[in-house]
């Protein structure tokens, strides 16, 4: 039965009514407390918003982390003491919060703590290189910053005439009432930083008007309800979060952060059956390896709904989904940016066939009509390959302190009034019957794990290395499907080829985790176009093999030792692999790292820390404490 081909002209749906249905909306019964988010709630504040849920739901569980409970009534005095707290520490009132906190409790509620005090915050991530996290603090003109004991005592910041207020000793014996502060809807309430195409970060501004029709839509589309229990498993730097965090947090839903990188994929799926998650949201890339760690036979009977953003979902993914989940549990995905919100979806249900490898986009969303644009701005006949651009009146207002790219981004809708378009930068084609496809980037932007990367900021920080003369970054996607950053580089005349470790160890000082290349490789002449440009199509294959890292192949001593070899050339895709070799150094990134874990367990039953592959990356020392467990 074939519900929707990958095929354009034959991308609409085309088999039973009730099949039709599915693509287009949430075809199951609402729980009986589900009530529908008013569009009149769009035009107040996300703390107004925010308080309703309190007065309504004072006992009911807010938020869970590492198994502690907090109820809606104690999450409000906790986040008032923050503003309380923010407000005596003076400063910019119109300048925004900065936020240095790890992913959990304590994030969401100095968020909420900043939207209370009346201004905007902006999340850095405590795993980012102290460079970019300086970049984002000055860029933001932030003028206070909140963290915790652990992060104040090792800050390499620079906090010259920042406030600190740290969330580890806040007084409680006092607290603001909830205040407006003369706020309206279009004031900024965050600032969601990504890569940037001129080679620094840009800041993405989001209002409360635009952050609550974004979870109007989200809460009306998916029957959010106060009887859901939604994961949290984006870092609060990003802009999947603010679905998750407000998704829950404004409908008198519970949340469970939950850190990967710290804890692992192989507890996810404990807290999902043990806690009775009912609403899962990751990229595509965590969901494939997070099913990879699941036992034969496990299943979650709360789980009422998996969404997947942020990358392009394979039909592989379906079919993962069709393996080990439930019948009353749908499949959800769609398209959305940090400028534009949600802006396509498409439910998904066991019957539903797809054409191809790769799943279409879907279909409208309220408020935000997708356009395909030429190379003129015209606009293009359904089938025709062109720019997905937005025109909505609730698009972000553009990018923090940088008119030049937001002219660039968004224009004025023809016939002016509140609508706008922002043109996205990715190719995609319409189907006759509303279905969108999309078909990449139309620039070098890249996607990397949900995260938006521009290619030329890493090829700009690789550029300063020494001896580098020339750099192309592009993603391939591995055999599983996960998008993997290659680096070509060439290097001066005369000059020694610099080793990979220390080009890795330089980039990883500079920029996230996730803009380190996996694979680099080296190239005596880049491949040129008639017009002289670079020609990345015809960019070499990387060669699969260790020849272009630095460590000397050591013969295998002993058992433990031959599977983990085996195990890392299988997630690399690396051949000869030796005991002295890193595992980082040779491309691994913070998936491969859990995939590695998870791997251990199943093969030696013994259930490693992430942290310890971390910090003993090499075979032998890591077979050494697999023999000891």
């Amino acid at each position: 039965m074939q519900i929707i081909s990958h095929q354009i002209d034959q991308a609409s749906p085309s088999s039973s009514s009730e099949e039709i249905v599915y693509a287009h909306r949430l075809n199951t019964k609402p729980l009986d407390s589900f009530e529908e988010f008013e569009r009149s709630a769009i035009d107040r504040t996300i703390s107004t918003r925010f308080e309703e849920q309190v007065d309504k739901y004072p006992d009911r569980i807010a938020l869970v982390d590492s198994g502690s409970a907090i109820s809606y009534r104690e999450l409000d005095k906790k986040t008032n003491r923050v503003a309380t707290s923010i407000v005596e520490a003076g400063g910019n009132s119109n300048a925004p919060v900065a936020l240095l906190l790890e992913q959990g409790a304590h994030a969401v509620t100095a968020i909420l703590g900043v939207l209370k005090a009346g201004r905007p915050y902006v999340s850095l991530d405590p795993s980012f290189p102290p460079a970019r996290n300086n970049f984002i603090l000055k860029h933001s003109g932030a003028s206070t910053l909140v963290s915790n004991q652990r992060y104040l005592d090792s800050l390499d910041l620079e906090l010259d005439d920042i406030r600190l207020v740290n969330i580890d000793q806040l007084d409680t014996r006092k607290y603001l009432e909830p205040a407006t502060f003369g706020l309206s809807p279009d004031s900024p309430a965050c600032i969601i930083y990504t890569s940037g195409s001129t080679g620094r970060p840009k800041g993405v501004i989001r209002t409360h008007r635009n952050i609550l029709h974004d979870i109007r839509q989200y809460t009306n589309f998916l029957h959010i309800s106060p009887e859901d229990r939604m994961t949290l498993l984006y870092s609060c730097s990003v802009g999947g979060s603010l679905r998750d965090i407000f998704g829950a947090l404004l409908n008198g839903a519970a949340l469970y952060p939950f850190n990967i990188r710290k804890e692992g994929l192989t507890h996810l799926g404990e807290l999902l059956r043990n806690e009775g998650i009912t609403f899962y949201h990751s990229v595509p890339s965590v969901f494939r390896n997070f099913v990879s760690t699941l036992r034969v036979g496990y299943r979650f009977p709360e789980l009422r709904l998996i969404r997947l953003g942020g990358e392009r979902v394979l039909v592989s993914d379906v079919n993962l989904y069709r393996q080990h989940f439930s019948n009353q549990c749908i499949l959800y995905t769609g398209m959305g940016a940090t400028e534009t919100g949600h802006i396509r979806c498409l439910f998904i249900n066991k019957r539903m066939q797809f054409e191809g490898t790769i799943v279409p986009t879907g279909y409208e969303v309220e408020d935000k009509e997708v356009l395909i644009l030429g190379k003129d701005g015209e606009l293009l006949e359904p089938g025709v390959i062109g720019e997905i651009a937005v025109k909505s009146c609730y698009l972000s207002p553009g990018y923090w302190n940088d008119q030049d790219a937001t002219t660039t981004a968004f224009i004025s809708a023809p016939g002016g009034g509140l609508e706008r378009i922002f043109k996205t930068g990715d190719l995609g084609r319409m189907s006759s019957q509303g279905c969108l496809e999309h078909l990449g980037r139309r620039d070098f932007q890249l996607k990397v794990r949900g995260y938006r990367v521009e290619a030329a900021e890493i090829e700009g920080t690789l550029l300063e290395f020494p001896g580098i003369q020339e750099v192309i970054v592009i993603n391939l996607q591995d055999k599983e499907g996960n998008t993997r950053l290659v680096a070509y580089y060439a290097v001066q005349m005369g000059t020694k080829p610099p080793s990979v470790s220390a080009m890795r160890y330089f980039v990883g000082e500079r920029l996230p985790e996730y803009m380190v290349p996996s694979i680099f490789e080296q190239l005596d002449k880049f491949p040129l176009t008639p017009n002289g440009k670079v020609d990345r199509r015809a960019l070499p294959l990387p060669k699969g093999t260790r020849s272009n890292h630095d460590v000397v192949v050591t013969e295998l001593q002993t058992a433990v030792e031959k599977r983990l070899v085996e195990i890392w050339q299988e997630l690399l895709d690396v051949d000869g692999i030796g005991v002295n070799d890193n595992f980082l150094e040779l491309g691994a990134h913070s998936l491969n790292v859990i995939q590695a874990v998870s791997r251990i367990r199943a093969e030696f039953h013994v259930d490693l820390p992430l942290r310890y592959v971390f910090e003993h990356p090499n075979i032998a020392e890591l077979a050494e404490i697999v023999e000891n467990a």
